[in-house]
């Protein structure tokens, strides 16, 4: 039960609430506190205790980062990192709870006249995942992100061109097969398009992480590649990552192969590379192999994640279920996996649609 108490020329309401009472002033009649009191006696009893101090956008967004996303890698953290500048520098000091949906959508687009869509899209993924957890702890009540509409002015290179066709994936691999032995980047190149690994979770692999038995490989770690990463091994982009990958025989009798031919070294990397700043080989030099051996063969050139897209697009093309191309890639949930390719599961879609109505059209012949 509220009461209400006049202070000054203003009112205020004051509701019984654990763990302490919820007090609001400033109204100026009592009727205004009545009502207010009201809606928030509805919000305490379906149990939502809201905190009525406003708290600056900019300051919750950070301590939200490093309360939930201490465990990520560094790059994945410069990127939050980059989403926390952002929003600094449109809303400064404004209280997460002022920020409406249309001041919100106005900031995206802004942002969006000079970014990329993906870029745009994955600022929103980032603010989005904090704002359900400001209305979780009651500090505000309207999801802002919800509905909003993704924009980008700068073009980027869409999905669909970023992997190799079915036929040019059979050159490629017939090309890094017939010249294993020129280098070591040929076989982090093969590795790459037969088990659609992350470039750092490629990098990170040791020995002990093949199971020539049941030919799978342990995916448990990372290896820093850059500066923005952290310094040698790494844990995984994030929980899904960590997973057991099941390889084709080939690939693992080329690598068995490999391995007791070659020497181990300091670290125990398969990828090492002394000359390396960072020990391994580089994602320029394997980008700048891939994009050789593309044009010599004909094939527009892509980088070494595009190994990765090419890896899941085969896979997905060839009808394997989108669920276990997600659980294979490692991804966080399957909606990464379907905005990721949703290109080719639209098209997966509507051969389907075709097969069952020609279903259902052959049983009454």
């Amino acid at each position: 039960m509220a009461s209400f108490q006049k202070r000054g020329k203003t009112w205020q309401y004051t509701i019984s609430a654990k763990p302490k009472p919820i007090r609001k002033g400033g109204f100026r009649t009592k009727k205004e506190a009545q009502i207010a009191a009201a809606e928030m006696e509805s919000e305490v009893r379906k149990g939502v205790v809201p905190n009525l101090q406003p708290i600056a956008f900019d300051e919750y967004f950070e301590s939200w980062l490093n309360l939930y996303k201490k465990n990520i890698a560094n790059n994945t953290l410069e990127r939050y990192k980059n989403t926390l500048k952002t929003i600094q520098e449109r809303f400064g000091g404004m209280p997460i709870q002022e920020i409406n949906k249309r001041l919100y959508q106005s900031f995206l687009n802004d942002y969006a006249a000079t970014h990329a869509k993906a870029s745009t899209r994955k600022l929103n993924t980032h603010i989005r995942a904090c704002v359900k957890e400001a209305i979780d702890e009651g500090l505000i009540r309207i999801d802002f992100t919800r509905g909003v509409v993704i924009s980008g002015e700068v073009e980027s290179k869409r999905n669909e061109d970023k992997h190799l066709d079915f036929v040019d994936s059979q050159t490629l691999l017939k090309e890094l097969y017939n010249n294993l032995d020129k280098s070591l980047t040929h076989y982090l190149l093969l590795l790459a398009l037969t088990s659609g690994m992350r470039f750092a979770e490629i990098v990170g692999l040791q020995r002990k992480d093949f199971d020539f038995v049941n030919n799978t490989i342990s995916v448990v770690k990372t290896w820093g590649y850059t500066n923005k990463m952290h310094e040698g091994f790494g844990p995984t982009k994030n929980d899904q990552s960590i997973r057991k990958i099941k390889m084709d025989k080939k690939t693992m009798r080329t690598f068995d192969k490999l391995f007791r031919n070659t020497p181990e070294n300091i670290h125990q990397l398969i990828f090492y590379s002394p000359k390396s700043k960072y020990n391994v080989i580089s994602n320029n030099n394997a980008n700048k192999l891939l994009k050789q051996i593309l044009e010599n063969n004909g094939i527009s050139p892509i980088s070494i994640h595009g190994l990765r897209h090419t890896h899941a697009s085969v896979l997905l093309y060839q009808g394997v279920s989108v669920y276990y191309v997600s659980e294979r890639l490692g991804h966080s949930d399957i909606e990464t996996t379907t905005s990721t390719y949703a290109h080719i599961v639209k098209e997966l879609r509507e051969k389907d649609e075709k097969q069952t109505a020609e279903l259902f059209e052959s049983m009454v012949v």
